[in-house]
C-alpha cells in the first residue's frame, strides 16, 4: 500500500496534477489525481510485464526524429478503438506541453 501511495504522489508532479486523498471517495468518484484536462489513475506493481516494456522499447528503437513511442495493445474479441496505448510519462508530458522531450 505504501508504494502505491507514493507513486501516486511523485506521478501527479509531472502533468502538473494534484493528489486526490483516497478517504472520503468512493470508487469510480474521482481519479487519483485532480487535474483541469487529465482524469488520471495510478496503478504500481513491483513489476511490469516483459512483453509490455519490450513493446514500449521497440517502438522507442524504432521512433524517428521527433516521432512519439507508443505501444497499442489489442485484447482479442474487443473493438480496435478500444485498444490502449502506452507510453512513458515523459513523453506523454513532453507530448502534451508542445512536442516530444
Amino acid at each position: 500500500m505504501k508504494c502505491r501511495k507514493q507513486a501516486e504522489r511523485r506521478v501527479v508532479e509531472l502533468p502538473g496534477g494534484r493528489h486526490v486523498p483516497a478517504s472520503g471517495r468512493a470508487r469510480g468518484d474521482s481519479p487519483d489525481v485532480e487535474h483541469p484536462t487529465l482524469a488520471i489513475e495510478v496503478k504500481s506493481r513491483k513489476r511490469l510485464p516483459g512483453w509490455l516494456e519490450e513493446a514500449l522499447e521497440q517502438a522507442e528503437t524504432s521512433a524517428k526524429d521527433r516521432q512519439l513511442p507508443v505501444a497499442i495493445l489489442h485484447q482479442d474479441t474487443r473493438r480496435y478503438a478500444d485498444c490502449l496505448v502506452v507510453l512513458r510519462l515523459k513523453d506523454f508530458v513532453g507530448y502534451v506541453n508542445g512536442g516530444v522531450e
